[in-house]
């Protein structure tokens, strides 16, 4: 019984509300997307928030971009479900759903043409492994297998586990995959699949 319970989903008790000043980066991204010009595009966006900003600003600004955002708090989860019953014009091109990012499925993944990966190492510990989930650096794999050629993967410098994630992932991810690294923008990094 005891190994049962053990094994539960590595999850977050928490929700996040917005809170640009000291954490910019879903704002950040919005700029950016809307400084770049993309429209109809797909994003698959990492940590939702409760304020769901992003899905939101791309279903407001007339983009028809479309995203797909996990989160790992029941919480945001909950605002979500609120959001699209209150305002099924987002819902139409946004999408949420709760899970762990380190049990993705990649056969049940689109393509994107946009990636944030903001919250890379902050999350996952010990008790992923009791579940078999994936690395960090096999998340990014992964997103980035699902990244069309000429589409963006994006990274928050500003992370409390940044740092890990450049010298853990990042680094190696970036010599070892068909990526370029376009630069920086705000507090995000922006790299460009070939």
């Amino acid at each position: 019984m005891n190994e049962h319970v053990n094994r539960k989903l590595h999850f977050w008790d928490a929700v996040w509300d917005l809170q640009v000043e000291t954490c910019p980066c879903d704002v950040h991204f919005c700029d950016w997307i809307e400084k770049k010009g993309l429209t109809d595009a797909s994003i698959f966006h990492f940590g939702t928030g409760s304020h769901h900003i992003v899905g939101i600003r791309q279903a407001e600004n007339r983009s028809n971009n479309c995203v797909y955002g996990i989160t790992a708090s029941p919480g945001e989860y909950d605002t979500f479900v609120k959001l699209a019953i209150d305002r099924p014009e987002v819902e139409k091109t946004y999408k949420a759903f709760f899970g762990d990012i380190y049990q993705l499925e990649e056969r049940l993944l689109p393509q994107f043409d946009v990636v944030s990966l903001f919250h890379l190492c902050e999350f996952r510990n010990e008790r992923n492994d009791l579940y078999g989930a994936l690395t960090d650096r096999e998340v990014t794999d992964m997103l980035t297998h699902k990244t069309r050629s000429g589409g963006y993967i994006l990274f928050y410098t500003k992370s409390f586990a940044f740092d890990t994630a450049e010298s853990t992932v990042i680094k190696q991810w970036e010599q070892e995959s068909s990526v370029e690294k376009v630069g920086m923008y705000e507090t995000l990094l922006v790299y460009r699949k070939k």
